[in-house]
This record gives structure tokens, sequence and C-alpha cells, in this order.
């Protein structure tokens, strides 16, 4: 093994309240397993984060043998080329800070099924406190556009927008009431052309395998699966899942 195998994440550690890391390649050989070891042992390290090459059975086999328990199986989407904007019957305007009360209740409910929800060592407060931050920070300039479908004047959902590293579609959610009206496609169509407008015609999406409703939207809008990785937790001795 050269380089680091493993890397502290001061934020996840802090909002969450415990240490947590990520090991950082996605296969794992004889030697990385005895660095991870050896980085456990040196490390207060209470959870690890993993992301898995799926095609390797080694590595599966090594990560479960070491106590990494799946959580999630992650799918990359993306779709090359615009796509052609269709007049929606909803208005997509940009999100607003007057919008946060009514986008960050909707985010609070609308991601139940991604990792940390399925992790069971997490509060269910937390992790609904994680998509709040998320959105809330999205509209104070982490997303680059956050886009919102607006139904009798207030914000029905939402999609975040990012240029960088890859070019990407963040969150995307919509709120109950609003939902079997088609705005996830008018929404996912909106931050296309805004992708195009850019200069960005390669835009990629991340969700989960258990999320079929998701991969069917982005599909019908012209996506297709990139890619397919799992998500395991490392959990030290002594922490018991949340009952």
């Amino acid at each position: 093994m050269t380089g680091e195998i493993c890397r502290h994440l001061p934020w996840d550690s802090d909002f969450f309240g415990v240490r947590i890391g990520s090991v950082i390649p996605h296969r794992l050989d004889a030697a990385a397993v005895e660095a991870i070891r050896a980085f456990r042992q040196a490390e207060p390290i209470d959870c690890l984060y993993f992301l898995a090459d799926l095609g390797d059975a080694g590595t599966l086999r090594r990560a479960e043998d070491e106590g990494f328990r799946l959580v999630d199986v992650r799918v990359t989407l993306e779709r090359r080329g615009p796509s052609p904007l269709q007049a929606g019957d909803v208005l997509i305007r940009l999100a607003e800070e007057s919008d946060l009360p009514i986008l960050t209740a909707l985010a609070r409910e609308n991601h139940t099924d991604t990792r940390f929800y399925y992790d069971g060592h997490f509060s269910k407060e937390r992790c609904d406190a994680l998509y709040a931050l998320w959105i809330e920070n999205g509209i104070r300039g982490q997303a680059d556009r956050v886009l919102v479908p607006e139904i009798e004047g207030k914000a029905a959902g939402y999609i975040t927008c990012h240029r960088e590293g890859p070019p990407r579609i963040g969150l995307l959610g919509i709120g109950p009431a609003a939902q079997g009206k088609g705005l996830g496609g008018q929404l996912i169509r909106e931050a296309l052309a805004w992708f195009a407008g850019e200069g960005i015609e390669r835009v990629s999406v991340v969700t989960q395998g258990r999320n079929v409703r998701a991969q069917r939207a982005y599909q019908r809008e012209g996506f297709t699966t990139a890619a397919v990785e799992v998500w395991y937790h490392g959990w030290s001795e002594g922490y018991l899942a949340i009952s």
C-alpha cells in the first residue's frame, strides 16, 4: 500500500456527534485491510464510510469480514446533450430566501431512503436535519442554481444544480401534495436547460438503488446508468443501532 488509506471527516463528525472517517480507495486487497486496521487503532474513529466497487467480489468479502455493513446501493446516472424544454403547467422559478421554511420542511421528509436513515445508528432527527441544512446551504450559495415549482404562490419542491465536481443535479424533491403532476420531470428539464445555457451538456445525478421512482424519472428525461457502487458503514464495537 502507498498513500493515505483513510481520512477523518470533521464536518460529518461534528454534525452527527461521533467521529467519522472514510476509506479512500474503492477496492480492498490484503494490504489495504491491514492499513485500515492500523488506522482504526491509531485514530479514535467510531464509523468509517466505504464506497465499494460492486464489480470486485474480493472487496465486498473483505469489507464484510472487517465488520462493514451494507447501507446503500449508489446509482450514478448521466445524460449527454441538451434536453428539449417542454412547456409545463407549473411556473418554475429561482428559489428565494423566503422559500426556506417550506423547502426545509419538505427536505426533512423527502430523503428517507438514503444511507443515513438506513444505517440504524443515526437518529431520524439528525438525518432530517441533514437534508434541511443541505437545501438551506444550497439556496445560500453552495448550489449554483436552485429551482422550485410554484403552486398557489408557494414553493412545492426543489432541484439543485452544481457546475463543478462534476456538473450534476444534487437534491430533487417534490412536496406530497404536488406529486403525480409531472413536476419532477419538469424540474429536471428546466435544470438541463440551465446547464445547456452554461455550455454544459454532460450532467450526472446520484440516487439510491432502492429509489426506483427517482431512477425512472431521470430515465424518462434521457439519463442512463453510468455506475453502480455500494456504500458500507463500519462501526466500532460498542455502538448499538437505534431501535
